[in-house]
C-alpha cells in the first residue's frame, strides 16, 4: 500500500478530529499582537502532516469524540512542534520551510524568537484547558527534552567522533520525546490506565526514533522535491547523523572528505557516495528495528486505542523511505 493510500485508510476515522484541530490551532494564534500573530499564523498556514495530533487522536479510547480535552491536547502538541520549527530554522540559518521563506528569513531573527516563544506559550495555555496536571507535566517534560536535544546537537556540531549512543540519545530528546508525549496525552486525557499510557508512550518514542533516522537518511539519499530541502543539509551544517557514524565505522578514510565539505558539486558527490554506502544501509536497519519495536509495544492492553491506525502510522515510515 502506498503512503498516500495508507494515510487515507487510517486518517478517515480521525478526519473530523483533524479538521476540528485545525480550527483550534487557528483560534490559538488569532487575535493577538499583529507582529507576533502574523508570523505564527503563516507558520500554521504552511501546513504539515499533523502526525502528532493524529497520534493524540489514535491513542485515545475509540471512538474518540471531539472533546475539549482531546482537541486541546492535540493542538498543544502541534503548537510546540511549530514553535520548535521556527526556533530551529533560526538556529540552523534555514531560509525555506515547506516551500516558503522561514520566519527568520522573512521577518528577521527577532521576529522568529518572538513567534516561537508565542507558539510555546499558546501551547501550554491550550493544554491547561484539559484540566489535567499530569498532561501539563508530561508536555513540559517533553519541551525540556526538546531544548536539551537541540543543545546536544549544537555541542556535537562537526564532531566526527560522535558515538552511536550519543546520537540516539539526541534523537530521543530532540524528536522522539514529542512523538511519545503525543501518544501519552491521547491516552491520558482519554482516561486510559497506567499500562495503556506507558505502552502507547513507548510506541510513540520508537516511532519518533525511526522517523528521525529515516529523515537523516533522506538528507543524503532523498529527492529535494520530496524532502523540500537540498541534499546534504546536515553535512553542510555539521550535524553528524547515524548514516555518517556507521559509514565512518566501515570506512575511516571518509573522515577527510567529511571534515572539509563545501556546498556545490563536492557536497552532491559526497551525498551520492554516502547514499550508496553500507553505512546508510545499516542506518536503515536500525530504523526498521525501531519500527518493529513500535509495533511490538502495541501487543497488549491499549485501553481502546486505535491499534490498526497506529500500526499504519508506523508502517508509513517505512513507505516514506522506500
Amino acid at each position: 500500500m502506498s503512503t498516500s493510500a495508507r494515510a487515507r485508510a487510517f486518517a478517515l476515522p480521525q478526519a473530523n478530529l483533524l479538521e476540528a484541530c485545525e480550527t483550534r490551532l487557528r483560534d490559538a494564534v488569532d487575535g493577538r499582537v499583529a507582529e507576533v500573530v502574523r508570523p505564527a499564523a503563516e507558520t500554521l498556514a504552511a501546513g504539515g502532516k499533523r502526525v502528532r495530533p493524529l497520534l493524540v487522536f489514535c491513542s485515545a479510547p475509540q471512538p474518540a469524540p471531539p472533546s475539549e480535552p482531546l482537541l486541546s491536547a492535540a493542538a498543544a502538541v502541534e503548537l510546540v512542534h511549530m514553535a520548535t520549527l521556527v526556533h530551529d530554522d533560526l538556529i540552523d540559518g534555514a531560509t525555506m520551510r515547506r516551500g516558503r521563506p522561514t520566519v527568520a528569513e522573512a521577518d528577521g531573527p527577532e521576529a522568529a524568537v518572538r513567534a516561537g516563544d508565542f507558539l510555546f506559550a499558546r501551547a501550554f495555555t491550550e493544554l491547561t484547558r484539559t484540566g489535567s496536571v499530569a498532561a501539563v507535566q508530561a508536555l513540559a517534560g517533553a519541551a525540556l527534552d526538546l531544548s536539551m536535544g537541540e543543545m546536544d546537537q549544537d555541542e556535537a556540531a562537526f564532531n566526527l567522533d560522535l558515538a552511536e549512543r550519543e546520537y540516539l540519545d539526541r534523537c530521543r530528546r530532540k524528536t522522539a520525546a514529542l512523538f511519545s508525549v503525543a501518544c501519552r496525552l491521547g491516552a491520558l486525557v482519554g482516561g486510559g490506565g497506567d499500562e495503556p499510557v506507558e505502552r502507547l508512550a513507548a510506541f510513540g518514542e520508537n516511532v519518533g526514533m525511526a522517523f528521525q533516522i529515516f529523515d537523516d537518511i533522506l538528507d543524503l539519499a532523498g529527492s529535494p522535491a520530496v524532502t523540500g530541502k537540498p541534499r546534504g543539509t546536515d553535512l553542510a551544517d555539521g550535524t553528524v547523523t547515524l548514516p555518517v557514524i556507521l559509514a565512518l565505522r566501515h570506512e575511516p578514510g571518509l573522515r577527510t572528505a567529511l571534515s572539509d565539505v563545501a556546498p556545490g558539486p563536492e557536497l552532491a558527490a559526497l551525498c551520492d557516495r554516502l547514499a550508496a554506502h553500507p553505512g546508510l544501509a545499516g542506518a536503515r536497519e536500525r530504523a526498521l528495528g525501531f519500527v518493529a519495536a513500535a509495533r511490538g509495544a502495541l501487543d497488549g492492553d491499549l485501553g481502546g486505542a486505535d491499534a490498526q491506525a497506529l500500526r499504519s502510522i508506523a508502517d508509513g515510515l517505512v513507505d516514506r523511505y522506500s
